[in-house]
C-alpha cells in the first residue's frame, strides 16, 4: 500500500495571497506533506499560490489540483510545470483535469469537446518534455530550461472511463466530493485500468479533496446545503453521483437549481449524501472519518477547511496528522 500523504488546499479562503507564506511554513512545520492548488472558475489561478509556496517551503510537494488543457496549450503547460519544478527543487506535480463547459466556453470562449480524448492527448504531448532525459514534444518543442526531475502527472477523474485513463497513462487520479459508499467503485475502476495497462494498482496514487466543516453536524448542514446544491447541480458532478446510485435522491435538487430556485435546491439537497461527502465535527472526529477513507484506498488527503481566516492557524495545527 502506498504511503499515506496529508495535504491542504491552497489558496486559503479569506487570506490575501501576500499573507500566505506564514501559513505555508506553519503547515510544513506541522508535518503536512502536500499543498494542492484549487483553481476555480473565478478564483486564483492554479500556479501562482504554488509559486509562492515554493519560496516559503523546503519539503512539501506542490501540486495543481487542477488545471486544464483546454485553456492552456501543451507548450504553456510544459513551461509552467518546468518552471515550478525548478523553483521548488523538484517538488512539483502537474494535476490536469477536463474542467467544465462553463469555464472553457463561457469564460474563455473556447470549445469544450471530447474531454477524455483531450486529457489523453495532453499527457502524450507533455510526457516527453517533462521527463528526464527530455525529448522533443508537440510541434518539436524542447524546453530551454529542461527539468532535471521528472514531473509526475495526476488526472482529475470521477467516473469509470476517466479513472481507467488515469491508471493507464498518469501517475495518479484526483477525485473530489466522493461519498464514502462510492469509494469501492472508484477503487475498482482504478485497479481495472491499472491491470489493463499492465501496472501494479499500488503504483497509482488516489488523491481525494475533502471539504471540512469544523462544527457539529446540525450547525454545519445549513452551509453545506448551499455548497452542495451548487456543486451537485454541475453536470459533471450530477452524473458522478448518478453513477454512484444517488440519482433518485439528487434529481429534485438538480431540477430546482436548473429552474433558478437556489433556495429550494438547497432545501432539497439529500442529507444522507451530504453526510457521506462532507466531514463535520471536531478535528478528532474528522480524522476518524479520514481513517475510513484511508482504509478504503485513498492514499492522499487534500483537506479544505471551510472556516474563517482567523480560525485557520489553529485548524492547520489541529488537523495535522
Amino acid at each position: 500500500m502506498p504511503d499515506l500523504r496529508w495535504g491542504l488546499t491552497v489558496p486559503f479562503n479569506g487570506v490575501p495571497l501576500n499573507a500566505h507564506a506564514d501559513l505555508y511554513r506553519r503547515a510544513e512545520a506541522a508535518g503536512y506533506d502536500d499543498l494542492w492548488s484549487g483553481e476555480t472558475a473565478n478564483g486564483a489561478d492554479g500556479f501562482t499560490p504554488l509559486a509562492l509556496a515554493a519560496a516559503a517551503t523546503e519539503r512539501m510537494r506542490l501540486a495543481t489540483g487542477i488545471v486544464n488543457p483546454f485553456t492552456r496549450g501543451p507548450g504553456l503547460l510544459a513551461q509552467s510545470a518546468a518552471a515550478l519544478q525548478e523553483a521548488s527543487g523538484g517538488r512539483f506535480v502537474l494535476g490536469l483535469g477536463a474542467s467544465s463547459d462553463v469555464i472553457v466556453e463561457r469564460f474563455n470562449g473556447l470549445e469544450f469537446d471530447k474531454p477524455l480524448s483531450k486529457l489523453r492527448e495532453a499527457v502524450e504531448r507533455l510526457r516527453p518534455v517533462l521527463s528526464v532525459p527530455a525529448e522533443r514534444g508537440f510541434g518539436g518543442m524542447k524546453l530551454e530550461r529542461p527539468v532535471t526531475t521528472p514531473v509526475p502527472i495526476v488526472l482529475a477523474a470521477l467516473r469509470g472511463r476517466m479513472l481507467r485513463l488515469a491508471a493507464e497513462v498518469a501517475d495518479g487520479a484526483f477525485t473530489n466530493f466522493l461519498p464514502i459508499s462510492g469509494l469501492p467503485r472508484v477503487v475498482e475502476e482504478l485497479r481495472a485500468g491499472a491491470a489493463a495497462a499492465g501496472r501494479e494498482p499500488e503504483s497509482v496514487e488516489l488523491v481525494c479533496r475533502f471539504f471540512l466543516i469544523p462544527q457539529p453536524e446540525d450547525q454545519a448542514l445549513g452551509f453545506a446545503r448551499f455548497m452542495f446544491s451548487a456543486y451537485g447541480s454541475v453536470p459533471v458532478y450530477t452524473e458522478f453521483f448518478r453513477w454512484l446510485g444517488w440519482g433518485e435522491q439528487l434529481d429534485p435538487m438538480v431540477e430546482a437549481h436548473a429552474g433558478g430556485d437556489r433556495g429550494r435546491a438547497a432545501e432539497l439537497a439529500p442529507v444522507d449524501l451530504m453526510r457521506e461527502v462532507f466531514l463535520f465535527g471536531t478535528p478528532d472526529e474528522i480524522k476518524a472519518r479520514l481513517d475510513e477513507f484511508a482504509a478504503g484506498g485513498i492514499t492522499t488527503f487534500v483537506l479544505t477547511p471551510l472556516a474563517g481566516p482567523e480560525d485557520l492557524p489553529g485548524l492547520i495545527d489541529a488537523l495535522a496528522r
